[in-house]
C-alpha cells in the first residue's frame, strides 16, 4: 500500500520584500514557469522576489540571470530577458510566477538593475532606482 510523509518540512523564503517587490503587475507568464537552477552556486537555497530571469533562446530553458559580487553579470549570449521573478522560490522547488508587464520597486530587488536590463525589459517600469 503506497503511504506518504504527512509531516512536511517548513521552509521560510520571505525575507520581508517580497510583498514590496512587486508594485504593479499588468501581465505575467501565464502559468509561470519551471526555473533551471542548475548554474546557481551550491550555497543558494533560496532565489529571491524581483530576481531577474533569462530565457535560453534555443532551448526556451528559464534560469535566473548570473550573481558575481553582489551584481548581475551581463546576459549570456544566446539569451534574452524574459521577465522579473514574482515571488521568492526554494532551489529545490523553482516553480516560479514570472512578472512581463508591470511596475518593480528596484530599491526592494536583490541587485542593483543595470541599464541593459531596462533595456532589455521594456514592459517594465523600475521604479526608485
Amino acid at each position: 500500500m503506497p503511504t506518504a510523509d504527512l509531516k512536511r518540512t517548513s521552509n521560510e523564503v520571505n525575507d520581508g520584500l517580497d510583498a514590496i517587490v512587486i508594485v504593479n503587475d499588468l501581465g505575467d507568464v501565464p502559468g509561470g514557469r519551471t526555473l533551471d537552477v542548475s548554474g546557481l552556486p551550491a550555497d543558494v537555497d533560496v532565489v529571491k522576489s524581483g530576481h531577474i530571469l533569462i530565457q535560453d533562446d534555443k532551448t526556451k530553458a528559464v534560469k535566473p540571470l548570473g550573481v558575481a559580487s553582489n551584481a548581475y553579470e551581463t546576459l549570456p549570449a544566446g539569451h534574452s530577458y524574459l521577465g522579473v521573478l514574482k515571488a521568492s522560490v526554494l532551489k529545490k522547488d523553482p516553480r516560479a510566477a514570472i512578472l512581463t508587464i508591470g511596475q518593480v520597486n528596484a530599491a526592494a530587488s536583490p541587485y542593483p538593475v543595470t541599464a541593459a536590463i531596462k533595456t532589455g525589459l521594456p514592459r517594465i517600469e523600475f521604479l526608485n532606482v
